[in-house]
């Protein structure tokens, strides 16, 4: 009991941050730019539901992590332990490959609202994965 609830309380940290990533990155219009693809200011709005923002992941892995984190917290939910992880794992990639969020964590890179929700959200999203490892039978 004592790992779920540390998994309910890192979801919920990485999901405030992930919805705080999108309201500022909506605002500020950061869009996604990862070594892979990068999204354009005038299209933040529509990628941020499949394609993320430069400061959070798509709504279409913040909706599971929301139904997760309520399943969990509601009592034991194999189900939902196994979403947070596979998400926890995803988002880590995710932050890590997001050329505005590697920025935001070096000493030159510091922002006052955009740095605390990248380092919200990928300690949450490491939290997550780790917390939702599969416990060892005694």
């Amino acid at each position: 009991m004592p790992q779920q609830s540390a998994l309910v309380r890192a979801s919920a940290l990485q999901l405030t941050a992930g919805l705080a990533g999108q309201v500022v990155a909506l605002r500020r219009r950061h869009p996604y730019d990862t070594p892979v693809m990068r999204g354009r200011p005038e299209h933040v709005a529509r990628d941020s539901w499949f394609l993320g923002t430069a400061l959070s992941a798509p709504v279409v892995m913040l909706a599971p992590q929301a139904w997760a984190t309520a399943r969990l917290a509601g009592g034991t939910a194999e189900p939902a332990r196994r979403v947070l992880r596979g998400l926890g794992s995803v988002m880590i990639a995710g932050y890590l490959m997001e050329r505005l969020c590697r920025r935001r964590l070096t000493p030159g890179g510091f922002e006052p609202v955009e740095t605390p929700i990248v380092v919200a959200g990928l300690g949450g999203a490491i939290a997550m994965a780790l917390a939702a490892r599969p416990q060892p039978r005694p």
